[in-house]
């Protein structure tokens, strides 16, 4: 399986944006003294000691209410919870043991999931170990006392949540069949698109956007070769404020995409590529997938001998930062071009798992040095003396250059550029690390 997943729930105000930040290393959440000021789940990428997880802040969970926002953020914390490997429970000792604790406790209890109940705010442990005993009365588990904002109890908090991650996580799974995530706003028809598929109406297909309860794997076999798809539709029930909408798929993109080889997201042929797209796109994209942009519903749309052409422009414009992706017009109705979906996986894989010889590089980087010079910067110019595969899915390069400060994105990309022209690379981020190595060396 690929990385746990990690939530962090609990009252608005608690800490967990503070506590949220100190383990990502950035300031990711804002941070205010306004309970509900976190409204969006955010997401990042933790590493402690050997282990690695995906963090995710929810907004507070306020049990009862009838403000809007609270009640949207508690929908978002149960997903959240629903989706999560393992949860933290963060209360405030300052504010000590209240109702709203016992009742998210309860709702935690429900869930059946490992929880890890940690104490914010303890920043003194020999003053404040008496009102930290008190939550033993909440019935899940010892209390781990911490201060998020001075970082103290930090490491044992983490070694109590790394302890009930699965067995499997973070190894590589035997199954090596290619696996991939459908992933897209809600009612784009990603559910539709399993079930032409399969042939079967496995996934529940309705008009009212997120019909899909969970992420459901199914096993799809195309000649002779068998392929799991994962399909995210992510959301409980429509939302009476339509916006909001989109907020509830990041979660279980999130989930989904770590677990996948291939990324198909899914693009409205009749709405256009959107902001939201590009969103989820990113988050494939960050996280170095293959990615195939499937563009449904093309049947509902009129064409002309331009409009296909049209959509691509603006499909690569919208999504300018990963021009790699693959496109695929199709109609999860009428079955069209569907089969080939599997034509372009195979082609994918192939090029995430492609090494290319150290030898071929260096001729690849000097042809490419000698026909665009490399930018300078107050006199001194950038020098690349060697470039090496390191890595496969995604293919990675390391280049030894004289200065990092020097090696601009721009010529990072003409040189990626260069390297698609010869090897292709078909529909997969490519990662370049730089390393500084003196003239001397």
């Amino acid at each position: 399986m690929g990385k746990p997943i990690v939530a962090v729930v609990g009252r608005p105000n608690v800490g967990k944006s503070t506590l949220f930040n100190a383990l990502a290393g950035q300031p990711i959440s804002i941070v205010k003294d306004t309970p509900g000021v976190t409204r969006d789940r955010i997401y990042a990428d933790v590493t402690w000691l050997d282990k690695s997880f995906t963090l995710i802040d929810t907004g507070g969970i306020e049990p009862e209410t009838n403000d809007i926002i609270l009640s949207q953020m508690r929908e978002q914390a149960e997903i959240a919870i629903e989706t999560a490997d393992v949860i933290m429970f963060i209360v405030d000792v300052k504010q000590g043991l209240v109702d709203s604790d016992a009742k998210v406790a309860d709702m935690l209890r429900r869930s059946h999931k490992p929880v890890v109940l940690v104490v914010n705010k303890v920043d003194n442990f020999d003053k404040f170990m008496p009102d930290v005993y008190e939550f033993y009365n909440l019935g899940i588990g010892d209390p781990m006392p911490i201060s998020a904002i001075s970082k103290l109890g930090i490491g044992d908090m983490l070694d109590e949540v790394t302890k009930h991650f699965p067995e499997d996580a973070n190894t590589d799974e035997e199954d090596d069949r290619p696996k991939i995530a459908i992933v897209g706003k809600p009612n784009v028809g990603k559910s539709s698109i399993i079930n032409r598929l399969t042939g079967k109406n496995r996934v529940i297909v309705s008009d009212i956007a997120g019909t899909t309860r969970d992420a459901i794997d199914t096993t799809v076999k195309y000649d002779g070769k068998e392929y799991v798809f994962i399909d995210t539709a992510g959301l409980r029930r429509k939302n009476k404020i339509k916006e909001d909408l989109e907020r509830y798929s990041i979660i279980r993109t999130v989930a989904a995409v770590e677990r996948a080889d291939i990324v198909v997201i899914v693009i409205d042929a009749t709405e256009g590529v959107t902001e939201q797209d590009a969103k989820i796109a990113g988050i494939a994209h960050e996280r170095g997938k293959g990615i195939i942009v499937a563009v449904n519903k093309w049947d509902a749309v009129e064409k002309n001998d331009k409009t296909i052409y049209e959509h691509t422009n603006k499909i690569k414009d919208t999504l300018s930062f990963m021009p790699y992706a693959e496109i695929l017009f199709i109609s999860a109705v009428t079955g069209q071009r569907l089969n080939k979906m599997f034509e372009l996986i195979d082609a994918i894989i192939e090029s995430q798992n492609m090494r290319v010889p150290t030898g071929v590089l260096n001729e690849i980087l000097t042809e490419a040095v000698a026909m665009q010079q490399p930018p300078a910067d107050k006199g001194k110019r950038l020098r690349i003396y060697y470039i090496t595969q390191v890595s496969v899915k995604p293919p990675t390069f390391i280049m030894f250059v004289n200065d990092k400060e020097l090696t601009h994105f721009s010529y990072t990309r003409y040189i990626e550029n260069k390297i698609r022209e010869s090897f292709g690379f078909r529909g997969t981020a490519i990662r370049f690390i730089n390393r500084e190595r003196k003239e001397k060396e």
